[in-house]
Formats: structure tokens, sequence, C-alpha cells
């Protein structure tokens, strides 16, 4: 962008910029620049600021008003599950990105990995869907389906620990390598019944941790239904949390 286009603005233009890239990886940034300048450059003028606002916006999955609520919801129900469980501190939560809405989440690497600690986990990976049957009645299939779903995860996570985390409450010694096509569990009854109630246990305590936050829940989702993206700490001052350094590991939520 030439010096002529920047104005004493620019810093605040560069936040509005950077809220907009929020959720996107950097290949996603790059290829967005370079189609606003090429676009730029066939119109026979330099690059400003617009053109990146524009193709930032216009990068965004269109949705209707019912299925952009449903995400609000579904988002703001993990940002809070994973902030109060004390899992990770959210960086970001973003509409229209990915698999239609993503929570970015510094998991934290302090913590003792006890069997507490993956229940918590698995409760914070259901939060979503849990957050969508309290607010809106029901859950939507994006919650399943792939292997990098809710579901799929928190039944990894859960059946990880029935078979090779040494949690299982049945020969907790034997340690068997399991398989992300989870053909296990339909051919082991018994363990798919401990599997889901381990499941069913992490999905009680995002039910009433959210029945307990629902205000924060319903203030959440409407702010991030209206803005689109929400930085962490945006989301710890709604919530009433001052963040406290830690170390910790980047991961994803999404649907």
């Amino acid at each position: 962008m030439s010096e002529a286009n920047r104005s004493p603005s620019s810093s605040l233009r560069l936040e509005a910029l950077a809220l907009l890239a929020i959720g996107r990886t950097g290949a996603d940034i790059e290829r967005i620049v370079r189609e606003a300048r090429q676009k730029a450059r066939r119109g026979q003028r330099d690059l400003v600021w617009t053109d990146i606002e524009q193709a930032l916006d216009a990068d965004r999955m269109t949705m209707s008003d019912d299925l952009r609520w449903r995400v609000s919801v579904h988002e703001a129900g993990h940002a809070i599950a994973f902030t109060l469980l004390g899992i990770g501190e959210v960086e970001s939560v973003t509409l229209g990105i990915g698999s239609v809405g993503q929570v970015i989440v510094n998991r934290y690497g302090h913590l003792a990995q006890t069997e507490h600690w993956l229940t918590k986990t698995m409760a914070a990976t259901l939060a979503g869907r849990v957050a969508e049957q309290m607010v809106v009645g029901e859950a939507l299939a994006g919650s399943g389906g792939g292997e990098d779903s809710d579901l799929a995860k928190a039944t990894g996570i859960a059946l990880d620990a029935e078979t090779s985390l040494g949690f299982a409450e049945q020969q907790p010694l034997l340690y068997r390598a399991t398989v992300r096509g989870f053909d296990v569990l339909s051919l082991d009854r018994q363990l798919a019944e401990r599997v889901n109630a381990r499941l069913l246990r992490a999905e009680t305590i995002a039910r009433e941790l959210l029945d307990r936050e629902g205000s924060k829940l319903m203030a959440l989702a409407s702010r991030l239904n209206h803005s689109g993206n929400m930085t962490g700490e945006e989301v710890r001052q709604l919530l009433g949390i001052r963040l406290v350094g830690q170390d910790h590991e980047v991961s994803e939520t999404q649907r």
C-alpha cells in the first residue's frame, strides 16, 4: 500500500482489518490481499484500505439470519466453556470461517492432564452443541459428521480414556491402541457403553455450566451475531475474567 494512502488513523484501520482477518490462516490472508491488489491494478489505481476490508468481508460465508444466530449460540457455548472451565485462553471467535464458525483456543500446557481435566476438555468440546439445544431447542448436524467434528473429537477423547490412557475402571493397565475409524465401538458393545457414559458426564458438566451462565451465553451470542467476530479479550471482558499468563498450545474448535 503506497504511503499516499496512509492516514493518521492507520493504526485504527489496521486493527479493524485484523479483526476481519480473525480465523484465517496466513495463506488465506496472502490470497485475499493478492486478489485485492489484482483487482485494484485492473482498475488502474493503487490498493487502498477499503479494497482489503471489502475482500475480507466478501470472503466470509453467507448465512441466513437463522443459521447465523444458531452458529453464534454454538460458538458462544464453546468460548464460555473453554474459558470458565479453565481449559485454555480463547484467542478469537469468528462466524463465516471454516465450517460455518470457529473458536481458536490456546490450550493451557501447565495443567496436569488428569481424568478430571480430560472430562472438562470433553465438556468444552460438547458445549457448542449443548448451547444450541438449550437456546434453540435442537442441535444442527454440524456438531457431528466428519472426523474433525465436535462429536468425533469428544468421542475420541473418551475412547482414549478407556483404551490407552489408563483411566478405565476395567483393566486400566491394558493398553489398546485406538484408531479414529471408531470401528471398535461397533464391535465392542460394553466399551461403547463406557465411552458413551463418559460423554454423558461431560455433557452434563457443559449443561450445568451454561445453565448457570445463561445470561452471559445470550449476551455473548448476541454480540457475536451482530459483529461476526470477537477477540478473546472481548470474550473475557464480557465474562468478567482477568487473564493470568500461562503456557499454552494452540488448537481450534469449530463446527
